[in-house]
């Protein structure tokens, strides 16, 4: 029998083999390495392809973003200018709505057709020119109260003392209208400051036969808060309407004084209705002063206090202080 040889585990060709494979794993690996900066370079560059895109985009959302922010602004200005002049309309349809509220307080029966109001146009242009001819000399009376205002505001106590006698007050009312046929503006406020037509607040009213007789109905049922202090509604009265192109008098209606200190009031109308070069005060200040009831008892502090005050303050301002005793007057 022939003797087997014995096989070598680690034989030369089994070294062959393994150096072999041992070889080409180091060749691939070097073959991958030399390829490698190339994959690098390349995605940095993509990278700041994308960087620059960005950034492009970024740039073009900030320019659409100031647009629209220019547009928002534009958009906010356009709806403040809106706001006023919504603002400015209403105000002008309140007025509107109160002129016309005044022409249905006359008689909704009355009808004139157009020729009538032609000729009525007509005789009051001849009437006017008429009138231009006679200027009124400034010291003109009646009943030793100078009518010389165009201008004429009510201050009314509206207290429950002189609601006892309404309808006597309105009478007194009705005859300081009647003194003045036609004036350029009309106000009626009571001793707050408490307008009779909140819708006109702080302008004039036009003087027209409807207006006065709205004027009187209105009258009837206005009875606003009061203190009892004219000096209030005379102060707000002259701070609101004076002008120095208005000729305006004050007619104060009341019968009682509840402040606290006369000398203070009167010195107060002094700071406000100041004098000019001539001594003549900027607002002319009326009063008519009613009685505090008609039982024949003595007249209470307060009628004696309203009576002195308004003396004095109408002797100061170019006015007629007009003391009632009693009902028929």
């Amino acid at each position: 029998m022939k003797r087997r040889r014995n096989v070598e585990a680690f034989s030369l060709s089994f070294l062959d083999c393994i150096c072999c494979g041992f070889g080409a794993i180091i060749l691939l690996l070097v073959l991958s390495k030399i390829y490698e900066p190339v994959i690098l370079e390349k995605t940095e560059d993509d990278l700041q392809q994308l960087i620059a895109k960005l950034q492009e985009e970024l740039f073009d959302i900030r320019g659409e973003t100031t647009l629209v922010t220019r547009a928002l602004s534009a958009v906010r200005l356009e709806t403040s200018e809106t706001k006023m002049t919504l603002s400015q309309l209403q105000k002008e349809l309140e007025k509107v709505q109160g002129q016309y509220e005044l022409t249905q307080e006359d008689n909704p029966n009355l009808a004139v057709d157009e020729g009538e109001l032609r000729a009525a146009r007509q005789r009051l242009t001849e009437e006017m020119q008429r009138l231009q001819v006679y200027d009124r000399a400034p010291n003109d009376a009646i009943g030793g109260i100078p009518v010389d205002s165009e201008y004429v505001i009510f201050v009314i106590d509206t207290s429950g003392s002189m609601q006892s006698k309404w309808s006597w007050v309105e009478q007194k009312l009705g005859e300081v209208l009647d003194v003045y046929p036609r004036v350029k503006g009309l106000q009626i406020m009571n001793d707050n400051g408490r307008f009779m037509f909140q819708q006109y607040g702080s302008s004039w009213i036009d003087d027209t036969p409807q207006v006065r007789q709205a004027i009187k109905n209105n009258f009837r049922q206005w009875a606003p808060f009061s203190d009892s202090d004219p000096s209030d509604g005379i102060i707000y009265a002259i701070k609101t309407f004076w002008s120095p192109d208005r000729k305006i008098s004050i007619y104060v209606l009341g019968d009682e004084f509840q402040g606290n200190s006369m000398e203070a009031v009167i010195r107060s109308i002094d700071g406000i209705n100041l004098e000019d070069k001539d001594g003549n005060r900027r607002v002319r200040i009326h009063a008519v002063g009613f009685p505090y009831s008609f039982d024949g008892g003595s007249i209470p502090t307060s009628s004696q206090r309203f009576a002195g005050l308004m003396r004095v303050i109408c002797e100061r301002n170019g006015g007629t202080f007009v003391a009632l005793t009693e009902r028929d007057h």
